[in-house]
């Protein structure tokens, strides 16, 4: 027994039920996601707080990294944290691409690690070595070269 390719469409679309077609992801459209995380209102009270201007959250951060010691070494989260900027490791990275005059080799990654490349990952392992600063493999001993920030009165 053959069946056409008609009929076989049709006892296929008999099968199918309304409820079949009413899938939730067809039934609404979906939500822009903003910086609140699915349209969140904000808690009362709470204003939006202005962002400092990107000059003065680079100066900011420079002036951070100016206090890190010689000898020790902190992160670029843990400076952006101390600047008053949790979360911002990026913008410590942005900061010290363009600065000079500031210890730019006492800045790692999480864990201690060296996050440049080639030429300047070999200068800033040469300059943390010059200072003391001992490694265990390609990573800074943070145990005992970490600065430790201290805790800003909020």
């Amino acid at each position: 027994m053959t069946i056409s390719r008609d009929e076989a469409a049709a006892e296929v679309t008999a099968e199918v039920t309304p409820a079949m077609l009413n899938c939730r992801s067809m039934a609404k459209p979906p939500m822009r996601l903003g910086s609140r995380g699915g349209g969140r209102p904000r808690a009362p009270g709470k204003k939006k707080s202005r962002p400092a201007s990107a000059a003065g959250r680079q100066q900011k951060i420079l002036q951070t990294i100016a206090k890190i010691p010689h000898g020790k070494v902190s992160t670029y989260g843990a400076v952006a944290a101390a600047a008053g900027f949790p979360g911002s490791a990026r913008l410590v990275a942005r900061a010290l691409h363009g600065s000079h005059g500031v210890p730019w080799q006492r800045v790692l990654g999480a864990g201690g690690a060296i996050k440049l490349q080639v030429e300047h990952a070999f200068e800033q392992a040469f300059r943390l070595k010059s200072e003391g600063i001992h490694f265990r493999g390609k990573k800074v001993d943070m145990q005992q070269h970490e600065h430790r920030w201290k805790k800003s009165k909020a």
